[in-house]
Order: structure tokens, then sequence, then C-alpha cells
């Protein structure tokens, strides 16, 4: 099985390579570095130290404490709790999707980041994992607001006397809050760079005081007695606001008086609240629930312990907010509420109990912010998803701490706390949490819709309703929250989105875009029924054969502008017998011949057989290649001829050895590189080498294909042509088509409207609508014996201008004199009549050759009439000896038979 931590070969910008930034320090997980790895499993924690643990303290932060009183104040307790339901609602979908991918499979470090990336593939994982790394380091930011707040709230200066008194002895204003929330986060800092497994020690111990002092707040609202609280606030200049308000204990009237709304003016931002601004404060309670998941890197078995102890904190969370919720609306007055944040302090039998409680559950919280981000920054380093920029974050100690990263988002979580504020950064907060659990729902629906036989997660509690009703949610309630910084993340989505396309990053890690794509076309294929094939709707579907690409790069360029959208296959027939032979040799080429097909940029599918003979070989092409609707109609070869053909890879500059550096450096090769293609096909046929085809085994892989109902076209000079390539701006004005839709080596043939010249003229106009030919003009070129006395040939003309009009094709129409080439035809005797192929004297194939040079040797291409091949195999060397003969020295030439209807007048 391939490494999931397969690194990205990734191309266009910020492809630098990041092996000398990062050698000999990054932790790299695969088993061949196990030598450089630590002896220590890092893996060490089990599912309540690591996982319920770390998302009972993400959730139960800053809200419970310091919003508690702002949620049930402003929007009363009856919208309180609808917020909460809400909000659990939301990300208990998206907790089920979040226990069937981590059942699906090993989990490594990196937690959301690992999960989406490796079922939507790198453009999406990396633009959702950045995602996912800003959201957590501007949660780190909040939580430190959160905790400098509750901080000022006991130590910071009276604003009603300008002497300290006491413990209230910190200056409070902005630059002070910049100032405190900056040493909080050196704090942070100095732990995170120590490592995570510091910070699970300390964790449990946190929770337990986390537990006391919310212990101690539902024991206050029994045992502690009502009373009056003042409340005062700096004003605008140098007043201040006082708040007269109590603490009534149960009582029905509080709570009757706090059951519905009363939105009112944020004394901390000083802008009114709404529905909207208030659960986005709120709903940044249940952005914890991925604390689990990011620590998956030192889980013991993370696919047992992140369903599990995720739910359990979940629901254990969700029972204390509705609790709590409940006791504050029947014990607290509404003013109370929304003007002190930190009001459990006033009501608690022991002050203490809270203030602790508060600055451990955000201390904590803060720090499993920065924690979970780094991991995620670490992993997109470790996947080189963003080149240079990222690079340096992939370092890591001897103990396997990714200490760049750790320094990373610091100085960003650093930028954060310049708003000043917990209320101010809320919301963007919540928007690119809500953005990120979408993404996970989507990565779930994902693999639910793609049916693949390997999705089988232990966790069978979801299906693709619950995903696909957690991306609504989530989508819905961020246009709810903030429509601006909705908008503003789905754009930074979309560009990270661009960005990594662009880079083309490619791994190992399976894409679920293929499945999904195999899924669709699957349904498609069915429902495209050849029965219902219709002539007006007709497009070439080619099946190219070719021997060495080599000399045939030219020719495949070609047929690829003329396929309009059609199916497209390259064929080879390797000669052998399977029963001769230990395995299948076919099987190993396709990646050559794929990386020949994205070289060339060509859109063309590849198929290869091994036979005894070509001609058999291409019989069991034409007959199995496609499927369904989408079967090859037209088989196209290269013209059979005596000429040293020429080596196409020696001439383009992406065959090239020059090119090899850069090839390596900025595309994903799928293990082929220039010098492999180049070794893989080999040298181009010299004169004297033996040929693998004879003349009767051409000529009847011509006839086969007839008989089968094919059109065939064979390719001459094309290695002539140029400006077909990827890279060329070739738009064909300078271009010219010609074409000559009579049979030339039946110079008495006068039907214009025949099944073959019908498909040759098809042929031409669909070459002409391509991008590379749509500006060429188009000429055809009508054979007349004008000294014969017979002046039907004008009737003949217009009727064929009457033709072209009405099968809407425009080209100018040539009048060439054709008596000085029938002169030298000597017509066939009775018993010879009856022969396709006739005794054509060299002085009639030497005229008509002529008159092709005479008329067309400027053209680009060359649209002949190819006659039936003979019926006998004797004859074969002399039908190709007439069609080399009228075709030498021409240049690009097509020569075409057609055996099925293709041109359509009606509407």
């Amino acid at each position: 099985m391939s490494n999931e931590r397969t690194p990205l070969i990734t191309s266009g910008v910020c492809g630098l390579s990041v092996a000398a930034v990062a050698c000999g320090t990054v932790s790299d997980p695969s088993p061949e570095s196990g030598s450089e790895m630590p002896s220590t499993d890092p893996r060490k924690l089990n599912t309540f130290f690591g996982v319920m643990v770390p998302t009972i303290l993400s959730m139960f932060s800053i809200v419970l404490f310091l919003r508690t009183g702002f949620v049930v104040g402003h929007a009363g307790l009856l919208q309180g709790l609808l917020m909460v339901i809400v909000a659990y609602t939301i990300i208990s979908l998206t907790i089920l999707s979040i226990c069937a991918i981590s059942t699906n499979g090993a989990i490594q470090g990196g937690g959301a980041y690992y999960m989406i990336s490796r079922s939507l593939g790198p453009e999406f994982g990396g633009s959702i994992g950045l995602m996912f790394f800003l959201a957590k380091v501007f949660a780190c930011g909040e939580y430190v607001l959160g905790l400098v707040e509750a901080i000022l709230d006991v130590f910071g200066s009276d604003p009603e006397s300008a002497v300290s008194k006491g413990v209230r002895v910190l200056p409070q204003g902005y630059w002070y809050t910049v100032l405190y929330s900056t040493v909080i986060l050196l704090l942070c800092l100095l732990v995170c760079l120590v490592g995570a497994h510091i910070y699970s020690r300390t964790a449990f111990v946190i929770f337990l005081v986390v537990t006391v002092s919310l212990l101690s707040i539902f024991i206050s609202f029994v045992a502690v007695k009502p009373h009056n609280i003042i409340i005062t606030h700096p004003g605008s200049g140098n007043q201040t606001l006082r708040y007269n308000t109590s603490y009534t204990g149960f009582s029905a009237t509080t709570l009757r008086n706090n059951l519905g709304s009363g939105y009112s003016l944020d004394y901390s931002t000083n802008s009114v609240m709404t529905f909207a601004t208030v659960f986005a404060v709120m709903f940044t309670s249940c952005t914890g629930i991925m604390a689990g998941a990011n620590m998956s890197g030192e889980l013991k078995t993370p696919s047992v312990s992140i369903p599990k102890g995720t739910i359990v904190a979940v629901f254990y969370t969700f029972t204390v907010y509705v609790v709590l919720f409940i006791l504050v609306s029947a014990t607290c007055e509404r003013t109370l509420l929304i003007q002190d944040y930190g009001f459990f302090q006033k009501i608690n039998i022991w002050s203490p109990f809270v203030t602790v409680g508060i600055y451990c559950a955000s201390l904590s919280a803060a720090m499993c912010a920065m924690i979970g981000a780094s991991r995620i920054l670490h992993a997109l380093a470790l996947d080189h998803l963003f080149g240079l920029p990222l690079a340096p974050a992939a370092i890591t100690s001897s103990s396997g701490n990714p200490w760049v990263a750790v320094l990373y988002t610091w100085g960003l979580a650093q930028c954060v706390v310049f708003a000043g504020h917990l209320n101010a950064v809320a919301g963007l907060v919540t928007v690119f949490y809500l953005l990120a659990y979408a993404a996970v729902d989507l990565a779930c629906l994902a693999l639910e819709w793609a049916s693949a036989p390997n999705f089988r997660p232990t966790f069978q509690l979801f299906s693709w309703h619950t995903c696909l009703l957690g991306i609504v949610s989530c989508l819905v309630m961020m246009f709810v929250i903030n429509p601006v910084y909705s908008s503003g993340s789905i754009v930074l989505l979309l560009l990270l989105l661009l960005f990594l396309h662009y880079r083309s990053p490619t791994s190992s890690w399976g894409y679920i875009s293929q499945a999904l794509i195999f899924h669709q076309v699957r349904k498609y294929l069915l429902m495209l029924d050849v029965r219902k094939d219709h002539v007006k709707f007709w497009r070439p579907q080619v099946l190219l054969m070719v021997a060495n690409p080599r000399s045939s790069c030219q020719l495949i360029l070609f047929v690829n502008q003329l396929k309009k959208g059609g199916l497209y296959v390259l064929g080879h027939v390797q000669l052998g017998d399977l029963d001769a032979l230990p395995s299948d040799p076919v099987q190993q080429q396709y990646n050559f011949w794929l990386s020949l097909v994205d070289k060339l940029g060509v859109k063309a599918f590849v198929d290869l057989t091994l036979s005894p003979s070509v001609r058999q070989g291409t019989q069991h092409l034409l007959r199995i290649t496609g499927l369904g609707g989408m079967k090859p109609n037209t088989l196209i070869l290269g013209f059979y001829d005596g000429c040293t053909p020429e080596d196409f890879f020696l001439q383009d500059a992406a065959f090239c050895d020059s090119s090899i550096g850069k090839s390596s450096e900025n595309e994903y090769n799928f293990g082929v590189d220039v010098p492999s293609l180049q070794a893989h096909f080999p040298p181009v046929r010299h004169v004297e080498s033996p040929r693998w085809l004879s003349p009767e085994e051409y000529v009847g892989i011509i006839s086969d294909a007839i008989k089968m109902n094919k059109n065939v076209c064979l390719g001459r000079y094309f290695f002539q042509l140029e400006g077909e390539g990827k890279d060329s701006n070739v738009d064909g004005s300078e271009r010219t088509i010609d074409v000559w839709p009579l049979n030339l080596l039946q110079p008495d043939s006068r039907d214009y409207e025949d099944v073959c010249s019908l498909f040759l003229l098809q042929m031409a106009c669909v070459l002409n609508m391509s991008s590379k030919w749509r500006h060429a003009r188009m000429r055809i070129f009508l054979n007349v014996e004008t000294e014969s006395g017979d002046q039907s040939w004008v009737v003949n003309e217009e009727t064929f201008r009457e033709l072209l009009k009405k099968l809407r094709i425009r080209a100018s129409i040539k009048i060439v004199p054709w008596d000085s080439v029938v002169q030298h035809h000597t017509k066939p005797s009775e018993e010879h009549s009856t022969e396709p192929t006739q005794v054509l004297s060299e002085d009639f194939l030497s005229a008509v050759n002529s008159t092709l040079m005479e008329h067309s040797s400027q053209a680009a291409v060359r649209f002949l009439y190819l006659p039936r091949p003979p019926a006998h195999h004797s004859l074969a060397p002399q039908y190709l000896a007439q069609l080399e003969a009228v075709t030498s020295g021409l240049g690009p030439t097509l020569l075409i038979h057609g055996v099925t209807p293709v041109t359509y007048t009606d509407l």
C-alpha cells in the first residue's frame, strides 16, 4: 500500500525544493525513515486524557465563565436555549461525519486536516486545512483576550478612582490589553515549545480545577442569598456609568423577565447586539469538538478514541450549558447579566473558585488551540502543499515537537490580539470553524456518495442525509452570523483552491474526485444508448494505431484537432504470446503511454494489447476499445512506405535532456521521467531494419476495418506539419485545407454525393472547426473533362454548390481540368472491370500526382479519396504502390474512406 505521507511533487509558484530547508530535521513518519525517528513512541494518550479532557476544556473556556450572562441577558432564556440547540445540532452532525471518517482507517497527525485531505485530495484538503489553521489561530487570540478580560475584572484599576486600591493595580486601556495578551501568549508559547505532553499532563489538573469551579457555581445558586450589586463602567470622556442590580436567588418573576430577548448595547464593543452577533459569541463554545481529533498524532488508537471521547464530551457540555442557562435565568436580573460578564464571581460562595476556573479554562483553551493549530500547520508543511513559505514548519525537535510551526502560530495569534476585545473576533472565529465543519461533512458525503467498497467505517450512525444537512446548516449559519465574513472566507477558500490547483500537487493519497467521476461516468455511460444514435449528432471517434510514438507525434497532435470532442484512443499492439510469458508485459507500459499523452497535451485514452500479429491485435482493439456508446467509428493509420521516419523526441524541447530538471521540479510524473520515457520507446526504424508489418497485413487491416463498418484514414507526411503542439499559437489564418472529394484513381467517377465523398467533406469541415484550424481557408477541387464537349460538368458544379450550401460548408470551389490526366488512363478489360484495384500506368499515376502538386503544393493538409482495398491479398503491394505514387512529395495528406453516413441537411 502506498505511503499516506508521500511528499507531493509540485509545479507552479512556490514550488521550490524544501529538502535543503528541512534536511535532517523534518519528522518523517514513513517506515523508511524509522532509523532517523526518535526511539520513543509519540502515541501515548488514551481516550480520556487525549480526547475528552481537551474537548471539554476547549468547550468550557471563556463562554462558560464569561459569556453565559451575555447570551442569556441579550437573547433571553428561550432564544438562548434555541442557540444552544442549533449550535449543538450543527456540531452533532459534524461529529457523526468525524466519527465515520476517523473509524475508516488509520489517522496520522493533523486531525481534521488529515481527514479532509485524505478524503477530498490535496487541493481541497490543503485549502480547508489552512482555513482551519487560521480558525485555530483566531480562537487562540480570542481565548487570550477573554483571559485578559477576566484578569482585568479582578485586578484592573477602578475607573472611578485615580488611585489603585487593594489588588486592583493593573492599568486598563487598549494598549495595556494588548500588552497583557502578549505576555500570556508568551507563556503559552513556552509551554507549547516544551511539547504537547506537558500540556496533556497539566490538562487533567486544569480539568479538575474547572470542574471544582463549575461545582461551586451550581452550589452558589442554592447557598448564596439574594443581594444587591453595583456595577461601574467607564463612559465617554471622564464619566463613569453606574448600574444598580441584584442577584434575586430563585424567583419566578426573574425567570419570567428573562424568558424573552432584550438585545441592547454591548459595553465592551459599544455596538448593539443581535441574534446573529450573540450566536457568534455563543458558538465559540462549540469550536472545541476537534480538540481531540487535532491530537490524533499523540493518540494510541485515534480511530477508537476520537469518536468515543468526542461524543461523551459533547453530551456532557451540552447538559452543563442547558442547566446553567436555566439557573442563571431564574436567579439573576437582566441588567446584571448584560452589564457584568464576570458576574459569577460576585454571586459565588467564594469568588476565587470562579477566578481560578476562568484563568485555567481560558489558558488551557488558548494552549490547546495553539497546539492544535501548530499540528495542522506541521501536517501541511510535511505534505509540501504550499512549498517554500511553509517549509520551515516541517522542522521538529528531537522529541518530535514541531517548534517552528508553534512559532508560526504564536506570531499570527499575536496579530489577532490587536483586535482588543473578545467579541470583536468571535464572528470571524465562528465563520472559519463553520466552514471547516462543512468541509468535514462534505468529505464524508463525498465518500458516501462515491460508494467506494473500501469506505467501511465501523461507526455506522450516519448517512448522506446527516452529512448534507450538516453542510447546509453550517453554510446557512455562516451567513446568518456575518454575510461579509462568510463571503470573504469562501472567496479566500476559492483562491486557495485555485492556487493549489495551479501548483498541481499530486500524491498517492487517492482522490475522492476520481471515485465520484467514476460513479457518474458509469451512470451516464449506461444512459448513452447506441440505439438512439442519430446522424446529425455524429462526431468522429478515433482509434489511432501507433507503432512508435517517436515518429508519430505530429500525427497524434493532428488527430487531436480532428476528433471534435469525440473519443480519441491511442492504440498499440505489442507482438507476443501470453502463453510463453510469465506475466502480461502490456500492463507495465501504460504509465509510459499516459505520460506521453501528458507531454503532448492531447485529450486521448490509451489502449494496448498483446497479440501474435499486428492485424489480429488491431481487430481486438477495434472490437473492444471503448465502452457502451463510446466506441471508435474511425480507424487512422500511418502510411506504409519506405521513408525513413524522423525522431520527434529529438525535435521537441519537452523530450530533450535539457528539460529533465524542469520536468522533475515542476510536474509530477507518476514515476516516469523524461530519460525513462525516452528509453522505453525504441529508436525509429532505419531503412535496413526489418519491418513488423507486411504490405499484405497492412492492407488487410484496412479491409478488416471496412468490413467492421469502420471509416479508415491513412496519414502521410505528417512529420512535416508544424504548429500542432499545445504551446503553439497558430490559429490557421495562414493555412489552407484542400479537399479532393472524387476518386482520383477512377477518372470516370462523377458521384459527388456518395458516402465516401460526403464523409471526406465532413472530416475536412470538422478540422476547420478546431482551434488551430478555425481560420484556415478550405478549398474543394472538382475534376472535370472540359474538352470532351460534354457540358454536364457545369450542371454538376452548380449541383455541388447547392450541396455545400445545404451542408453549411464554407469553402471555395476550384475547377481542375482533368483531360490531360485522363488521356493516360486505359480502361480495364471486361475480365478486370469488377476489380477495385486496376492496373494503372505509371504515366497516369504521375499525371495525377503532378496535378495534385500543381494545385495543392502550398496547402497545409490535403484530404484525398481512399479507394477500397482489393479483395485478394496478392494485389496489396500494387494497391499501396498506387497510393504512394499519387501522394509522393505532397506534404501532409490524409487519405479517407468513409462507410457511414455523417451528413444531414434537415434541422
